[in-house]
């Protein structure tokens, strides 16, 4: 073999090492990514079950956690939306089942539910109320809380699903009465 033949030889394997390297890297940054992403999707799911527990008891849709909050679906979509982004790139920490979802409730003063207030609100009239007047009471009462007419309409008609409210219409009005 002479001295020309070896060097090529050699070149060949140094070339060969080189891209077999680089698809190395290539491959690791690849599953690095993925065990990333599998990651945050392990905490989303534990998170899941979590709230599932924390919410066994509620057998009624009106005692869901969507309702005790305030802010808009939109808002709520877009906020996750930028949460989710910027998990991507943030290392994820995952507690202990069980242990970040009831720790944060704990820290928490809960609010009175939405269907519960406009309960309430309604067991007070003997006459039936409309739903703007019911929501105006509301935000009287309870400046802290801004639900939108809509979420209010949809609450109540979530209450005369369940029964513990009547739904009464004149002409193009609806009005709302409590079941006694």
């Amino acid at each position: 073999m002479t001295s020309q033949s070896a060097a090529t030889l050699r070149s060949r394997y140094v070339e060969q090492a080189a891209s077999d390297l680089e698809e190395n890297r290539r491959r690791q940054q690849e599953l690095a990514e993925k065990i990333t992403a599998l990651k945050q999707e392990e905490a989303l799911l534990a998170d899941i079950l979590n709230l599932a527990e924390r919410y066994e008891g509620f057998a009624d849709a009106s005692r869901l956690p969507e309702q005790l909050q305030d802010e808009p679906v939109v808002a709520k979509a877009k906020r996750a939306a930028a949460g989710a982004t910027s998990r991507r790139t943030a290392p994820v920490k995952t507690a202990p089942a069980g242990t970040s979802a009831k720790a944060g409730a704990k820290g928490k003063s809960r609010q009175p539910l939405l269907g519960d207030l406009l309960a309430d609100m309604l067991g007070k009239y003997d006459e039936p109320r409309l739903a703007k007047e019911l929501r105006d009471e509301l935000l009287e009462k309870h400046p802290d809380r801004n639900p939108t007419p809509q979420v209010v309409r949809n609450t109540l008609e979530s209450l005369v699903a369940k029964g513990r409210i009547r739904r009464h219409k004149q002409q193009r009005s609806v009005m709302y009465t409590l079941v006694k």
